[in-house]
């Protein structure tokens, strides 16, 4: 019997990469991939308001770097590290991108596609399906995502 797979250690270094995002003023959401082997081959984080590009979420910015860096766009193989569940972008980038696997922390429940709202990973009319792990480490997570809006939020009254 195998040891089931522990992605603890590649959710903590997209959390590393997710406080960063925060520290730039963007959404805390970090991306790692790994390859067929568990090796990080691509790490990211938002970049959306450094490059001015609402395309460039951790998600899309690890895959199309590892896609250049291999010359291929297909990614068979690989598994997606991401603090956050993907919106529908993200999941339909896995998808298209034939990933075998996306592991996330966070849902969201106001725009995520791996389940919470959509399932665009495991939607059977579309060519592809991707597994999906969730809840690894959701709970730093979502406090990264709390503290970076909780400015921004109205104060609780009693």
């Amino acid at each position: 019997m195998t040891e089931p797979i522990s992605y603890e250690t590649p959710m903590r270094a997209a959390l590393e990469l997710a406080a960063e995002a925060a520290a730039a003023g963007d959404v805390p959401v970090g991306a790692v991939l790994l390859d067929r082997t568990g090796e990080v081959v691509a790490a990211d984080r938002n970049r959306r308001e450094e490059l001015r590009d609402p395309t460039a979420h951790a998600e899309m910015l690890v895959l199309s770097a590892r896609a250049r860096e291999i010359g291929d766009w297909r990614l068979i193989g690989h598994t997606l590290v991401v603090t956050l569940e993907p919106c529908p972008m993200c999941a339909g980038a896995a998808v298209w991108s034939r990933l075998d696997r996306i592991v996330y922390g966070a849902p969201d429940f106001k725009a995520g596609a791996a389940w919470s709202l959509y399932n665009i990973p495991q939607d059977r009319r579309l060519n592809h399906r991707v597994e999906l792990t969730d809840d690894v480490l959701a709970d730093e997570s979502r406090r990264l995502l709390e503290r970076f809006f909780a400015p921004n939020r109205p104060a609780a009254r009693d």
